[in-house]
């Protein structure tokens, strides 16, 4: 859609004299939301969305779950969901929509956080809960496999295509943040997972709507980011982890274990595609806890 169509129809125009005539924003503020109010709407459009009024809470929850996983600090996230809640007063004040679907938008206060990393044993039990006689079992273990074998984020991997995934070569190659390209090495279990997936059960699932993605649902499309929780979700309560278990917590244990066992921490940073080291160092933070975690637990006098 072009784009002076999109800044028609999301009112970009009046929002910005709102924010300067009656709200008086500083420019770098009026900047900045217009910003965010222009990444909203980019993702309602590629979603079918055409205007404001359309969009309910559920599209901008995914919204926020998707300005996480392309990697926006959560100071950014906060202000991107004030931007929103400013943008929608201004809607409804000027009687563009009837009401206001982000009255109900959690604010991220604790994304900061790393959520819980799972154990080696519990990453063991949650690959090994998929229903291999399902007709969608080899596609969730080659899921699994390969999220913890290559730390991919949920977007990346369910963006992956069928050319991305290198047997020959054991590589995976993943599109990242600002379309840089990385090769992440799959690993034995995953490269076996994936090449029976990709030869046993993927062409019984492709309809030819799979528009070449590795991963598809039971309908042939492309997986979504939604399924993509579903499926975790659902092996871990088979495997009885009580922990809060999410795409994002097998990127994090994948980054823990190879800390843990030694790996550098330059090589975790090129294979999790960070852009700055000190975005990977908050894992050996992680690495510290178990480390003292170890310690009190085994050594005598702990």
């Amino acid at each position: 859609m072009p784009t002076a169509d999109v800044a028609r129809m999301f009112w970009f125009e009046g929002f910005q004299d709102y924010l300067n005539l009656e709200v008086g924003n500083s420019a770098h503020t009026v900047d900045s939301y217009t910003r965010d109010i222009r990444r909203l709407a980019q993702f309602a459009v590629s979603l079918g969305v055409t205007g404001p009024e359309a969009i309910e809470p559920p599209l901008l929850r995914e919204f926020v779950f998707h300005l996480k996983d392309v990697g926006l600090s959560p100071s950014s996230i906060r202000r991107q969901i004030s931007a929103v809640r400013t943008y929608y007063r201004y809607l409804i004040g000027e009687g563009h929509v009837p009401t206001d679907p982000s009255a109900q938008l959690e604010v991220p206060k604790g994304w900061h956080k790393l959520p819980d990393v799972l154990s080696v044993e519990e990453i063991e039990r949650l690959i090994a809960a998929h229903h291999p006689d399902n007709t969608l079992g080899w596609r969730d273990r080659a899921f699994l496999e390969v999220a913890y074998a290559t730390g991919t984020r949920v977007s990346e991997l369910i963006g992956l295509g069928l050319a991305d995934i290198w047997l020959e070569d054991g590589l995976v190659r993943v599109i990242g943040k600002g379309d840089k390209q990385r090769l992440v090495p799959l690993g034995r279990r995953a490269l076996a997972a994936a090449a029976l997936y990709i030869n046993e059960q993927r062409p019984t699932l492709d309809k030819g709507m799979g528009e070449g993605r590795f991963l598809l649902n039971a309908r042939g499309k492309p997986l979504t980011r939604g399924g993509a929780w579903e499926i975790v979700k659902q092996c871990a309560r088979r495997a009885g982890i009580t922990k809060k278990v999410t795409p994002h917590t097998l990127r994090h244990s994948f980054a823990t274990h190879l800390l843990e066992g030694g790996a550098d921490l330059r090589a975790v940073q090129e294979m999790l595609g960070h852009a700055d080291l000190s975005t990977t160092q908050i894992y050996t933070h992680v690495d510290r806890e178990y480390l003292r975690s170890a310690h009190k637990s085994y050594h005598p006098r702990a």
